[in-house]
């Protein structure tokens, strides 16, 4: 009962945090950007609220669990990752002045075919990563309650459909914010009673446990150097194509402030990352036969070490993080993809519209809430890290290239979104199908960014050479890279296709 009323509460906070929103949401700016007056602060908050998905809350401390300590490598990745977007495209993408990354490569490429590559690439990646958010949403429910997988999954899709199309970005960035903090408070106050329980057994060390490899680096699996420097290179490169978060840079009112918000938002994620091996390291001690579901894991610890009342209320605590985890990713992922198909996808009135964009929420939903209310089942992490590969191996290259590179050409660009995303996505279906199992088959396609990666590059680059150079492109960089007080007009509007 504990559970229930925990998930009942998250999402009726949701909902009200959510209509505070909605007062202040007026306009098509408003919906799409909250008007671009979103400060630093809060925007570190709204972005560490969406960026936490459950494959953060549930699925980093459940490898960790079921494969030992190179999975340590996903809480740096994870973080890390931001510091490249901060280094490489923060402020310059915030001078652009687009909505959309199908914004930017317009702006930055004056194409409409490259435009239209990007918006089939951002609704793919968003359909990627919200699958395994409503899958999660079942499960951890299901873990805690016994009910079945689809309540919790529909619970999350109409809280997730109702808030984004109630007040839009404004509305989410408050129910963001709200949630990056319900999230450290709910994975960190259990930790403080296991580990107390942990000291009064005798801290016992996950490496006394049968399977001791547990505790060695690069130990487990087929081809771990490999399949170790590929994740990192998907994590590091894929954050800066996630249209989620990129999204949400937009919504600042300058690059300095863009860089200010990324800064703070390394600090947010370093400190809720420290949690999740704590679970996954006491998990292997207490819950050993448990490797079959590791993602159910973190939800049944409790329960295996505290007695009632406290291993309940934890379990609630924990099962109302994860659903806020849910929530806030899913509304973000849904944010990015309903803009792109309101401008990109939906014709007549509904074009870069209001209206346009609230069925472009419901449209962005439709694919991975039925895919998984049909049964569709993998692994939390494991999906979202493939959907980090194909955002590193198509929209990694264009930001670089397109922002810090004159010779980057719209073919070049074309062929190296193509490439990279074909390869990219033939890797995601081969992995997820199960074709292929063990060997360097299985290693090269289950983490693909180190071959991708540089692929997409070296295609975007090559073709660039041979072909000729955007007209104009000299005006564009200056409109990237210079100061904002130079005040030069940069747009700030959406980009017909």
């Amino acid at each position: 009962m504990s559970t229930w009323i925990a998930v009942a509460l998250v999402c009726a906070a949701t909902l009200l945090v959510g209509a505070l929103g909605l007062r202040l949401s007026r306009t098509t700016s408003d919906f799409y950007v909250a008007s671009r007056m979103v400060s630093p602060r809060w925007n570190a908050s709204a972005i560490g609220g969406e960026y936490i998905s459950g494959a953060s809350f549930l699925g980093v401390a459940g490898l960790i669990f079921a494969t030992g300590s190179d999975m340590l490598w996903y809480s740096i990745g994870y973080t890390a990752g931001y510091l490249v977007l901060l280094a490489l495209v923060a402020a310059p993408l915030r001078r652009s002045g687009a909505y959309t990354l199908p914004d930017f490569a317009q702006i930055r490429l004056r194409s409409a075919g490259v435009r239209r590559v990007t918006a089939v690439l951002v609704v793919g990646i968003g359909w990627l990563y919200l699958l395994p958010q409503f899958l999660g949403a079942g499960l951890a429910l299901r873990t805690a309650t016994g009910a079945p997988g689809w309540v919790g999954t529909a619970i999350a899709v109409l809280v997730v459909v109702a808030n984004v199309t109630a007040g839009g970005m404004r509305s989410v960035t408050f129910v963001q914010a709200f949630q990056y903090w319900l999230k450290l408070t709910a994975i960190a106050l259990p930790v403080v009673l296991l580990l107390i329980a942990w000291h009064s057994d005798g801290s016992p060390s996950p490496a006394s446990v049968p399977g001791s490899e547990w505790s060695e680096p690069l130990s487990g699996g087929d081809h771990p150097v490999y399949r170790t420097y590929s994740l990192l290179l998907a994590l590091l490169f894929g954050t800066m194509g996630l249209p989620h978060v990129l999204v949400r840079l937009y919504t600042n009112p300058d690059g300095r402030a863009a860089r200010r918000t990324v800064l703070s938002v390394i600090a947010l994620l370093g400190a809720f990352y420290l949690f999740p091996p704590v679970y996954g390291a006491l998990g292997r001690i207490y819950a050993g036969d448990l490797l079959d579901s590791p993602d159910s894991m973190m939800l049944l610890l409790p329960g295996r070490m505290l007695g009632e009342p406290w291993g309940d209320l934890a379990t609630a605590l924990l099962t109302a993080g994860a659903f806020a985890a849910f929530l806030s990713t899913s509304s973000g992922l849904t944010i990015s993809v309903a803009g792109v198909l309101s401008q990109d996808l939906l014709r007549g009135r509904f074009r870069t519209s209001v209206s346009g964009f609230r069925v472009g929420a419901g449209l962005a939903v439709l694919v991975p809430a039925t895919l998984s209310l049909l049964g569709v089942r993998t692994g939390l992490a494991d999906t979202v890290t493939l959907a980090f590969a194909l955002a590193a191996s198509t929209f990694c290259p264009l930001l670089v290239l397109g922002i810090w590179w004159r010779g980057l050409t719209r073919a070049g660009t074309l062929a190296g979104l193509v490439v990279g995303g074909l390869l990219a996505s033939t890797a995601v279906l081969l992995t997820v199908s199960g074709a292929v199992s063990s060997g360097w088959p299985a290693a090269l396609l289950g983490q693909p960014a180190a071959w991708t990666v540089p692929t997409a590059f070296l295609v975007m680059v090559v073709v660039s050479l041979r072909t000729r150079r955007t007209p104009g492109v000299n005006t564009i960089m200056v409109r990237l890279h210079a100061p904002e007080a130079l005040d030069l007009d940069r747009g700030d509007h959406p980009t017909p296709p």
